[in-house]
């Protein structure tokens, strides 16, 4: 997706990248993304907060009931799974609580799990039900429409939109893989929802040994996928290869997202705890959304 005078950025060696541990807590983290006012902004989700990180520590920012991904919108306000509520909320810029934005049932099914969300700037929200199985992917506009984009996936996961290609891509947990859906095409094509990529697998090849999570596009689309189990950040081209792994210093890696040449990346130890909050500088910077 190279256009004007950019140049691709080259991927570096994982040899050469450490990991640092940027902070450590009592619960497992997730939701990282970086605040208007450049901070970074994750959630605890036994802790029932979302935070934001200051000076080698965190406040409490805003309380949810179990709050997991989160998505800043363009006026600065935040979008929130809240998984133990079945609902996403909305927060103020300042942390207040706004009200819930999605309905308790979409095409007559009752929503369970909401676990991460993408944001369409023009339109609405996507955002994954976490479920085994019978899982989906819907969609919430501005307006409050609603629908479902995906159905029957099991443990659909991290998700985020391409908005050059006009895609979504969702992690499938269960089936240690990421889907692509192609919203330019009916949802009766055949090449709607297509399998973009199969990770590697755990060694012990534990079921919870290999779960892609969370998920960021760079500004060259490649794929940067936490990898729960793995202790591990996979990156895929755009057709869905593996280009690179990275060690992510969590080994239960739950999402990620960039900033200043650097990768933030939330996780944990176990669930409900500890957590770690770590950072790997890899020089590649994210689309921009």
């Amino acid at each position: 997706m190279n256009v004007g005078n950019h140049q691709p950025q080259q991927l570096p060696d994982p040899k050469t990248i450490q990991p640092q541990i940027m902070l450590s807590l009592d619960y497992y983290t997730e939701g990282p993304v970086i605040g208007d006012d450049g901070f970074l902004y994750f959630t605890s989700l036994a802790g029932e907060g979302i935070c934001r990180y200051e000076d080698k520590g965190y406040i409490v920012w805003g309380k949810g009931k179990r709050p997991n991904g989160q998505a800043i919108m363009a006026n600065g306000d935040h979008l929130l799974c809240d998984s133990l509520a079945s609902r996403v909320v909305r927060y103020s810029a300042k942390g207040e609580f706004l009200g819930e934005v999605s309905p308790e049932f979409i095409n007559g099914v009752k929503v369970n799990c909401p676990n991460d969300i993408a944001v369409h700037t023009d339109k609405g929200f996507y955002f994954t039900d976490s479920i085994r199985h019978k899982g989906a992917v819907y969609f919430v506009g501005w307006g409050g429409e609603a629908y479902a984009v995906a159905t029957d996936i099991d443990f659909p996961n991290g998700i985020v939109y391409h908005k050059e290609k006009k895609c979504l891509y969702v992690a499938e947990s269960y089936k240690n893989r990421v889907l692509a859906i192609n919203l330019e095409l009916p949802i009766s094509s055949p090449n709607y929802l297509r399998v973009l990529a199969n990770l590697p697998y755990n060694d012990q090849n534990r079921a919870t040994g290999n779960l892609p999570d969370g998920m960021a596009i760079d500004a060259d689309g490649r794929l940067w996928v936490a990898h729960y189990g793995m202790q591990a950040i996979q990156v895929l081209s755009e057709t869905g290869d593996l280009l690179a792994t990275y060690d992510s210093g969590i080994p239960l890696t739950s999402n990620l997202c960039f900033s200043d040449g650097c990768l933030w990346i939330t996780g944990g130890l176990g669930e409900p705890g500890p957590g770690r909050i770590s950072r790997i500088h890899v020089g590649i910077e994210g689309m921009p959304i």
